[in-house]
């Protein structure tokens, strides 16, 4: 199991390395990814079933369609103790749920090992690549990340 976080300014190509190490690493596994949006959005559609469910009460809501699914849960970054205890959570869920690898988006702060796209000051280490889509050798660093030579993080 790896957990590697792409960090970065806006617009400097954090999604655009994303999605393509998301489809280098499915040759190895199954891939989750997890994304820091510093803004409230919403995510489900204010009047229909399942806003109307949540906006009732439920703790957690769960949509199914006929091609994807989706859970709604109160208690954001807000409600977390921490942003890094969040995503600890987040991160370990998933591997729980059995995802080889979970790509992060954001989170500089945190302990995990990180990518850095463009130059960011505030981002803490281990950093251990810098470069975009179009520098790095995606195959091989989808091969380090699958073999743990990144490292684990926390």
């Amino acid at each position: 199991m790896s957990t590697v976080c792409l960090v970065g300014p806006s617009d400097s190509g954090k999604t655009t390395l994303m999605a393509a190490l998301v489809d280098e690493l499915g040759d190895y596994g199954r891939v989750a990814t997890v994304k820091s949006i510093h803004h409230d959005i919403e995510v489900d559609t204010p009047g229909k079933d399942t806003y109307r469910h949540r906006e009732a009460g439920a703790d957690t809501v769960v949509g199914l369609t006929p091609s994807l699914s989706f859970q709604v849960t109160p208690g954001g970054k807000a409600a977390a103790a921490s942003e890094t205890a969040l995503l600890d959570d987040t991160v370990d869920r998933l591997h729980a749920e059995g995802y080889e690898f979970v790509l992060v988006e954001g989170f500089g702060e945190s302990a995990y090992p990180k990518i850095a796209v463009g130059e960011r000051a505030d981002t803490e280490p281990p950093v251990v690549a810098r470069g975009t889509a179009d520098t790095l050798d995606l195959n091989a660093l989808a091969a380090d990340i699958a073999d743990g030579t990144l490292g684990e993080g926390p």
